[in-house]
């Protein structure tokens, strides 16, 4: 049993994690600013102890008595990236590197940290392994590779940092995103019976499962020390890279009467790179993906005609990142700099 800390446990991602280490007998702990408290979908949220703050707050003596933490929080995408440079480069790396420093003074002996193969950014057809050279081509992917060298520079004899490098997330979760690409090209053909492209569909992707993803974090966290002590691991199935038509051509052919469309004026994704995920399934089998897109696309399908959402719901305020940042943001609940004022509260 690990005493382990949580940061993020409210979001996408998180909320699939909690269960899992639970059910595995963890002490678990959350800790979230809370800006997604109000982006749920049906399904069981697990409650543990939380700490609500923003992680540039957290402090060294809030980590005392954890073994470990899986750090997740972040300006979670490139649009919200985009928005705001500066904040995504202060709270996905300054705050996430702060975070780790903070860990070390207060004994913490592992840290998991939540990356992204946004890192590799614009590499095209070649397969890419974790010794691959970065090139990314957003805020995000830069701030994501920058916090990997920062927290990685901290490791030593008593603190053992790992990297989890998912690729593009999708799938049911109690807080799910629709502004990832498979769950959005779902939700439009199940809302219109239209596979919705807003780009050329050109640009390859690794695609991963949440619980796939949330599998891959208990798996490194719970590994011996040896295997995982500055490791970085791409997270998915290698079999599992698609170019984004071809994703719509799976969604397509899965959701009866649906037909692929592509706006009028499409967007041109920079983003493009395959990924070697081999690395996390030799060495720890635990991790290996249950699901496949085609799979996944039958879920997704299946959710969202158990409780059906709008366009202007699934692109909206409470399922887009961006658009529920932006929205608290007009509410006066978030200054400029994204913390909770008073009117929140």
């Amino acid at each position: 049993m690990l005493r382990v800390l949580v940061t993020g446990h409210q979001g996408y991602i998180g909320s699939a994690l909690v269960p899992i280490l639970l059910d595995r007998g963890h002490q678990v702990t959350g800790c979230d600013a809370g800006l997604y408290s109000r982006c749920r979908f049906p399904g069981e949220q697990r409650e543990v102890p939380g700490i609500r703050k923003d992680i540039r707050a957290l402090t060294a003596g809030e980590l005392e008595g954890f073994d470990a933490i899986v750090h997740l929080a972040a300006l979670s995408n490139d649009p919200l990236g985009n928005y705001q440079p500066r904040l995504t480069h202060e709270i996905n790396c300054d705050a996430s590197v702060q975070l780790a420093e903070n860990a070390v003074a207060a004994g913490v002996r592992r840290l998991v940290f939540a990356s992204s193969c946004s890192v590799y950014g614009a590499a095209g057809e070649a397969l890419l392994h974790e010794h691959s050279p970065f090139n990314p081509v957003t805020p995000y992917g830069e701030s994501k590779a920058a916090a990997e060298l920062g927290i990685a520079a901290l490791a030593n004899g008593e603190f053992s940092p790992s990297v989890v490098r998912a690729g593009t997330v999708y799938g049911v979760s109690p807080r799910i995103r629709f502004d990832l690409v498979l769950n959005n090209l779902v939700a439009w053909a199940s809302a219109t019976g239209v596979v919705r492209l807003k780009s050329d569909g050109r640009a390859w992707r690794p695609l991963v499962h949440v619980s796939d993803v949330a599998r891959a974090y208990a798996a490194v966290l719970e590994a011996p020390r040896e295997l995982v002590h500055e490791q970085a691991f791409n997270v998915g199935r290698t079999g599992e890279n698609y170019r984004i038509i071809d994703l719509a051509r799976v969604v397509e052919a899965t959701i009866p009467g649906s037909c692929v469309e592509f706006v009028d004026e499409p967007d041109q994704d920079r983003r493009d790179y395959r990924v070697d995920c081999d690395k996390i399934q030799s060495l720890l089998p635990d991790a290996e993906p249950r699901w496949t897109i085609e799979q996944g696309v039958e879920e997704l399908h299946a959710a969202l005609r158990r409780f059906p959402l709008a366009p202007e719901d699934f692109e909206g305020e409470r399922f887009s990142r961006i658009a529920h940042v932006r929205h608290l943001q007009s509410t006066g609940c978030l200054d400029e700099n994204l913390y909770w004022t008073a009117v929140a509260t």
